[in-house]
């Protein structure tokens, strides 16, 4: 199911916007501040976030932003700002929609699709290569200057996800949560063991990679 994270201190609205969701086969997840918001899209990786401006602790302007830091997720804001200033502000923070209170149920569910379909990614290349290492997605094989690197259930899920998700961030909480399953997000020490047998097995020099790239305290990222 495509999951949607609405983000609104109304509670009128947002039980609204989670009835009206959740009748059109959408997985709702509902929170009512901007800090709750960017923790629940770090742990849990919606597919679109309708989020709501005017909130109590952040605006939501800066959660557009912090949003923009990691991820690529799409962002429909509603607000009842109306003037053309506050629509700029959202579109530059990295929004990609903007809808003015009141709206219509229908113009909104509209744009929920319509994000959805822009954001659809492209499917992965079947085989991924860098300078001297081969992932093959397909086949499960993984080859380096030509020679089979022989890797463990876990370390070919953990490269898995990496290599299909180019360039882009993947959370700490995320990657564990996948990996390992609910009841990890705080188990990092397993990701650096990891991430350093996986760096060992593919890299040229493991202590400055390349291609396996840690950002500190946040996430893992592949670049090819």
């Amino acid at each position: 199911m495509t999951r949607v994270l609405v983000v609104d201190d109304d509670p009128t609205l947002l039980r609204a916007l989670t009835i009206n969701l959740r009748a059109r086969h959408y997985d709702v997840d509902a929170v009512a501040t901007g800090s709750a918001a960017l923790r629940h899209a770090a742990q849990h990786q919606p597919d679109v976030v309708i989020l709501d401006l005017g909130l109590p602790d952040l605006d939501g302007v800066d959660v557009v932003r912090g949003l923009r830091g990691w991820s690529s997720v799409p962002v429909i804001v509603l607000s009842a700002r109306d003037a053309q200033a506050a629509k700029v502000d959202a579109l530059d923070a990295g929004a990609d929609d903007y809808v003015t209170k009141p709206f219509g149920m229908d113009e909104l569910l509209a744009r929920v699709r319509a994000s959805l379909r822009r954001a659809a990614p492209e499917p992965p290349a079947p085989v991924v290569h860098t300078e001297t290492v081969t992932v093959d997605l397909v086949n499960k094989r993984v080859t380096r200057d030509g020679a089979d690197v022989r890797l463990t259930p876990t370390e070919w899920h953990l490269l898995d996800l990496l290599v299909r998700n180019p360039g882009k961030l993947l959370p700490q909480r995320f990657l564990l949560t996948e990996v390992w399953g609910p009841g990890f997000e705080e188990q990092t020490n397993y990701l650096r063991v990891y991430m350093a047998q996986l760096r060992r097995k593919l890299e040229a020099e493991p202590s400055r990679p390349r291609h396996l790239i840690t950002e500190p305290g946040i996430g893992y990222r592949f670049e090819p």
